[in-house]
């Protein structure tokens, strides 16, 4: 069953980098209300994104219209992970800091894909040290799974069974999610916060 599932992630991985690509290639015509802030995606996709239901640091079942009711940055990883993960949620909570700056509203959101470690109090106590804004999010399971196979986040655990340090391998992409909008563009790693929070204003401005 794990060797099924990683192929299957791995699918969807390289699915994720085909729908950007078949996007950009394409476009349609929802594409022009954001075509000044980004060539890479078209807003609005349905191939990325979707409902989920998971569970907040309060120990609360919400889903993405509980979560998604402001621009949000998402980011899956795990609190166990011993340098990526921090490093980009700190860097994710810094184009905040800009963003809020500039007079813009929006949340950075970790969501686990190891619930077995990532407990609500373990995800409070990891997002509340990093923003005070930034929700963490984690459930079963079945429910973290479903919520990383919709964004097309490729992740697998490593000798979880016989190791309590596992570590867990992952995709490192941020998405930025609009409500009304859902997933509309991704950043890569080397972004930096003031880049991640340029083209956050342009998707926002572009919708007033």
């Amino acid at each position: 069953m794990t060797r099924i599932y990683a192929i299957t992630a791995a699918v969807l991985a390289a699915a994720f980098l085909g729908a950007i690509a078949a996007m950009s290639f394409l476009g349609r015509e929802e594409e022009s209300e954001f075509a000044s802030c980004s060539s890479a995606t078209v807003a609005g996709s349905d191939q990325i994104g979707g409902p989920f239901e998971l569970v907040n640091t309060e120990g609360e079942t919400v889903t993405e219209k509980d979560v998604f009711t402001k621009p949000s940055l998402v980011y899956f990883g795990y609190t166990y992970c011993p340098d990526v993960c921090p490093l980009d949620n700190a860097r994710n909570a810094g184009a905040v800091d800009a963003l809020t700056g500039r007079g813009y509203d929006v949340q950075p959101v970790f969501i686990t894909v190891d619930p077995k470690r990532d407990t609500p109090e373990v995800m409070k106590d990891f997002t509340g040290y990093l923003h005070p804004k930034m929700v963490g999010l984690t459930g079963t399971p079945d429910q973290t799974r479903a919520a990383a196979l919709a964004y097309r986040v490729y992740f697998k655990l490593n000798d979880q069974e016989d190791d309590e340090f596992y570590l867990v391998d992952h995709t490192t992409y941020t998405y930025l999610v609009l409500p009304g909008h859902g997933f509309v563009e991704f950043f890569r790693r080397e972004a930096t916060p003031e880049q991640i929070a340029d083209t956050v204003a342009c998707y926002i401005d572009a919708q007033t």
